[in-house]
């Protein structure tokens, strides 16, 4: 389900390659906990090539800011690798990954001694971020994909960060509302309450009110 939607809705051997691209398309967590473990250089190079556009787009829209992103984008898989015996493989990887890149952000918003995550983002502060298309789409495609990319990101930047967030991982990376609680560390009733106003925020700015 798209967000639109719901407010109207470094290669490797081929064998082994194939063997863990098998593994992450059938959501096989816990062969993934295992691989961590062993700190398998491997694996994490095919981690990286399945997740890193997620990733970044999920840190460009939390930060607004592509430099920003970028930074926390490298600290996360450094994170990753250091930290790989801790993922149990209970959950999904996507959402324990998000919830490193999320503390990173939140520990730098802390340094920097801000009251709230809100305070951290700038809806004024450069220009929407475009994305490579993975699929190679027709130039028209790609042309209608910029577009939307555009107005989602110019809509999303006036929605409160604390709402934003919830969208993004509800309607862009499609994780479950128990999954979202996971990487927010906050109750399920907390993160239908968010979805929901942030819901009700973004279609004020799709109407042309204010969030």
């Amino acid at each position: 389900m798209r967000l639109f939607e719901a407010v109207d809705r470094i290669p490797s051997r081929m064998a082994t390659t194939t063997y863990w691209y098998s593994a992450l398309m059938s959501d096989d967590a816990k062969t993934v906990a295992r691989g961590l473990q062993r700190r398998d250089p491997e694996l994490l190079d095919r981690l990286i090539e399945q997740y890193q556009y997620r990733l970044f787009r999920y840190l460009v829209y939390l930060t607004a800011s592509r430099e920003r992103a970028e930074d926390f984008f490298q600290e996360t898989w450094i994170r990753v690798l250091e930290r790989g015996h801790q993922y149990d493989g209970k959950s999904k990887f996507e959402a324990w990954l998000f919830a490193i890149a999320r503390h990173l952000v939140i520990d730098w918003q802390r340094q920097k001694k801000m009251q709230s995550l809100d305070a951290m983002t700038d809806p004024g502060e450069g220009a929407p971020v475009e994305f490579a298309d993975e699929t190679e789409p027709t130039p028209l495609a790609l042309v209608l994909n910029r577009e939307r990319e555009t107005k989602m990101q110019a809509s999303l930047e006036q929605v409160p960060t604390i709402y934003r967030e919830v969208l993004l991982l509800r309607f862009q990376e499609e994780l479950k509302l128990d999954e979202i609680a996971g990487v927010l560390e906050t109750p399920i009733s907390t993160v239908k309450s968010r979805l929901y106003r942030g819901l009700e925020s973004l279609k004020g700015v799709l109407q042309g009110g204010a969030a």
